[in-house]
């Protein structure tokens, strides 16, 4: 990704053209990359895309889960005086951008997300019994997409290196545990932010019908499908992804 990390304090962060904030909030094992084709359209139409390093394995044990990541999340939008931002988020990203939601409701305009956690984890951060077997973990990261090609051996040897490192190891395992702790079913029919779903229809790690009841439990959502696509839709499918976000922004005047 062509775009230069900003390093202020203890935040890390791309930030990309001007206009109302979007904050990606990238997932588990997602990297900033992974929405390169997001901050590349999106910037270029009157929107400032922001991504910041989540502190996913650099928080204290204790701190390793959704609501920390939430917090973080509140005081980076304090540090940079956003007065209002939209919040998309991939898999866990999506979770903190719900939960953050939850917590810090006045100064988030519009929430999208895609193959995100929070009522539904498939083994997150399971299975890594075998993490020493590159094969094994390559077929895992395959498995997130519809067409294994979109995991090149870059994202492949991320992943590998990820679960073979104990310290990262122990921090996915607490995520995952977290994950299932924060379930945000009793949450989400309380949360009136406009919320656009956009979700693989193909997606085995949060599943089609988990993108069904994040519909019906929100009070405010859109769901739109997106055919021969797994969980990363924003990766996968990237100009579908864009042209659905755009429209439903368009629609909703944002």
């Amino acid at each position: 990704m062509g775009y230069r990390l900003k390093k202020e304090k203890e935040y890390r962060y791309i930030e990309v053209g001007e206009g109302i904030p979007i904050i990606v909030l990238h997932g588990l094992m997602g990297g900033l990359s992974n929405f390169e084709s997001v901050t590349q359209y999106f910037s270029a139409i009157g929107y400032k895309v922001v991504i910041p390093e989540l502190p996913i394995y650099t928080m204290s044990l204790l701190k390793t889960n959704v609501k920390s990541f939430a917090k973080y999340l509140h005081d980076f939008i304090e540090y940079k005086g956003f007065d209002e931002v939209i919040l998309l988020g991939n898999s866990l990203g999506g979770h903190i951008g719900l939960y953050h939601t939850k917590l810090y409701p006045k100064k988030v305009k519009a929430l999208i997300i895609t193959g995100s956690s929070g009522l539904y984890e498939s083994a997150m951060g399971g299975g890594y019994t075998k993490r020493s077997d590159y094969e094994v973990i390559k077929k895992k990261a395959q498995d997130v997409f519809y067409d294994p090609e979109v995991a090149t051996k870059e994202i492949v040897d991320e992943v590998y290196e990820t679960v073979n490192d104990r310290n990262k190891l122990i921090k996915t395992l607490a995520i995952a545990k977290s994950a299932i702790r924060h379930n945000m079913a009793k949450d989400l029919p309380k949360m009136k932010v406009p919320t656009c779903i956009i979700w693989g229809k193909n997606d085995t790690v949060t599943p089609p019908e988990v993108a069904v009841e994040f519909n019906e439990l929100l009070p405010d959502s859109e769901l739109f499908w997106i055919d021969k696509c797994g969980h990363a839709a924003m990766m996968e499918r990237p100009d579908q992804f864009n042209d659905i976000l755009n429209n439903w922004l368009k629609k909703r005047n944002f």
